[in-house]
């Protein structure tokens, strides 16, 4: 099995660590000093008290690699659409790419059913490049609940989790996703298989579309947020909006509101990605957390007046920051 992870920060980093300890054949696209580390002293993978080191092939050249039969793409989401064509020398016939992204991800109605069935999203997708140049029929979704940092150059620290649900988007049990996921279970990842991915994307994104701009906004941890009466009533509201958007796609939310914002209160003093991004001055990933929201909401005619103050709010402190 030949897995490419491309974008070799904090998750994809820990996923191809795992996998390269359990014999496949891993290899990394990545950049900057974390690449260069990581070519000259192999990823340092510090988990569950140890040091554990792996020498993988490292290259900021996907055409160095050649054709894999998995692509995990782990960057930002608002990165994707960018490197399209630098991909393509990893595809070959059979490449699934296993989309661990936050938000909603380009393939999302592909064999959704409906009215809506073959929609792209502008807001993750603009102009359709991902559809049209990865193709939907490539895709394995998978919801990365873990956290992990990168220490230093070439470091990654895994803080906790090892949960990544995968799922076909049309909910079939394929051979191609039970052996990935036989593999990653084999390398110490929980990676249940899904009858319904989306499921699980919304679990996720319900948390992230509030929390992460709120955070953004106020430089408030989880434990803050959460707890603060006024930031807890935004969130609910912000929950709930997306909740009623979700349903009209078929999605069921396994958890109520109440019990989906203590359990990110439990997590404690916790920065959001958004705010960590914010405060080492990178870009947001706004529109793969509330932008498609609020334009998946503008395709079944359901307002959400709380996210669009929010975004509105988010995108103006990013142009504050990107002027400061």
């Amino acid at each position: 099995m030949k897995v490419c992870i491309y974008g070799a920060g904090a998750i994809g980093g820990y996923i191809g660590a795992q996998l390269a300890g359990a014999g496949v054949d891993v290899s990394f696209v990545a950049r900057g000093p974390h690449l260069a580390a990581m070519q000259a002293n192999g990823v340092k993978l510090l988990i569950d008290g140890e040091e554990r080191v792996q020498k993988v092939r490292c290259t900021s050249d996907p055409r160095e690699l050649g054709e894999q039969d998995y692509v995990f793409i782990t960057l930002k989401a608002h990165s994707v659409p960018g490197v399209v064509d630098l991909m393509r020398p990893l595809l070959g016939p059979n490449t699934a790419i296993v989309t661990g992204v936050n938000g909603i991800p380009y393939w999302y109605f592909f064999r959704h059913g409906g009215e809506l069935a073959g929609t792209t999203l502008q807001s993750v997708d603009p102009g359709g490049r991902q559809w049209s140049g990865f193709g939907p029929e490539r895709a394995i979704g998978c919801v990365l609940y873990p956290a992990a940092e990168i220490a230093a150059p070439g470091v990654i620290r895994h803080v906790y989790g090892k949960k990544f649900p995968l799922g076909e988007p049309d909910g079939s049990r394929s051979e191609r996703v039970l052996r990935l996921s036989e593999a990653m279970i084999a390398a110490d990842l929980e990676a249940p298989v899904r009858e319904d991915i989306r499921n699980e994307i919304w679990l996720k994104l319900w948390g992230n579309l509030c929390f992460n701009p709120i955070s953004a906004l106020t430089h408030a941890t989880l434990d803050i947020i959460t707890s603060d009466p006024g930031t807890r009533a935004l969130s609910r509201q912000m929950m709930l909006e997306a909740k009623s958007i979700a349903e009209r796609f078929g999605v069921h939310f396994r958890v109520d509101v109440e019990r989906r914002i203590d359990g990110a209160g439990a997590v404690g003093a916790h920065k959001t990605s958004m705010l960590q991004d914010l405060e080492a001055g990178r870009a947001m990933e706004i529109d793969p957390l509330l932008t498609v929201v609020q334009e998946m909401g503008r395709l079944v005619g359901q307002p959400t007046p709380m996210i669009d103050a929010v975004l509105s709010l988010i995108k103006q402190r990013e142009r504050m920051a990107q002027a400061a």
